[in-house]
């Protein structure tokens, strides 16, 4: 592997990930940014007994029940796994969506065998439920799903992503990149299924973000949540000029289990949801 266009001193991260506009988070008070994210999920514990305690007085059945029919796919974030969406796809069902796991227990592989093992999953979700299938991708999740749409439109009705950053997946905290040349050092010696140096400085990398720049179709609702207070990535990475960008103060982590984002990925999905019309919704990809 030629590292002469890898960025930084040390960087196993290809330079054309990191675009010269964005910097990414940077120091200790960068990451002490992302101590908040207990917090956030104390609001998520406080919220989540209110809303028992308002269910526990209501009937079993009646109107209040919603039907899950729209199909939500959750995808996680960089070294993390679908059991750290859990709650959001908890949430999510309760207003009427029907969750679907990624099946990524640690997101450290390959990018483009992630995406391709996604878009069978996607493939198995449309069939069995008639209908396109709305992802939502935190971090690198959402960067997957940002792909996947640009990819398969016959399959995806609409994304909303949770601190991606689409427009430099290399611009993020040294501690990320530390991460990522762990990974790239174990796969050289002999580990399976982890992140090589080609996934992230070579073709296979490169072939990833330019998927996540390929136009989507205008009929796919997009939405991108980000935060200024962003620990872990450049958050003006995340503002892809081609969604709807929803601001929060959430930190990175702590997006996985904000109520506040919560509440913002259920109105995108809602929104997503009006706007397509009902001759469409039921499409699903041909066997």
């Amino acid at each position: 592997m030629d590292f002469a266009n890898v960025e930084g001193v040390g960087s196993p991260i290809g330079a054309f990930l990191r675009p010269p506009e964005f910097a990414g988070p940077q120091g200790v008070r960068a990451l002490a940014r992302e101590s908040s994210a207990a917090v956030e999920a104390l609001r998520l514990v406080r919220r989540s007994r209110q809303e028992r305690r308002r269910r526990a007085g209501l009937p079993y059945a009646g109107s209040h029940r919603l039907a899950a029919l729209d199909p939500v796919l959750l995808v996680p974030g960089f070294m993390a796994g679908d059991s750290t969406l859990r709650l959001m796809a908890a949430f999510l069902r309760n207003e009427g969506f029907r969750t679907y796991r990624s099946q990524i227990h640690v997101n450290v592989g390959c990018t483009q065998q992630a995406a391709a093992r996604l878009e069978r999953r996607l493939e198995s979700i449309a069939l069995r439920r008639e209908r396109k299938v709305t992802i939502v991708g935190h971090s690198l999740g959402g960067m997957l799903a940002r792909g996947m749409a640009a990819r398969r439109p016959d399959l995806v009705a609409g994304i909303v992503t949770l601190g991606s950053p689409v427009l430099a997946p290399g611009a993020v905290h040294t501690v990320l990149a530390w991460d990522t040349r762990m990974l790239v050092r174990l796969a050289r010696a002999g580990v399976r299924g982890l992140m090589s140096e080609d996934c992230i400085a070579g073709a296979c990398a490169r072939t990833s973000f330019e998927e996540t720049r390929q136009p989507l179709d205008p009929e796919i609702g997009y939405t991108a949540i980000w935060s200024h207070r962003d620990g872990i990535v450049d958050a003006a990475a995340c503002r892809d000029p081609g969604a709807r960008c929803v601001e929060v103060t959430t930190s990175h982590c702590g997006m996985a289990v904000d109520p506040v984002v919560f509440d913002l990925v259920l109105q995108a999905l809602r929104e997503q949801r009006s706007a397509i019309s009902p001759a469409s919704r039921p499409t699903a990809p041909s066997a």
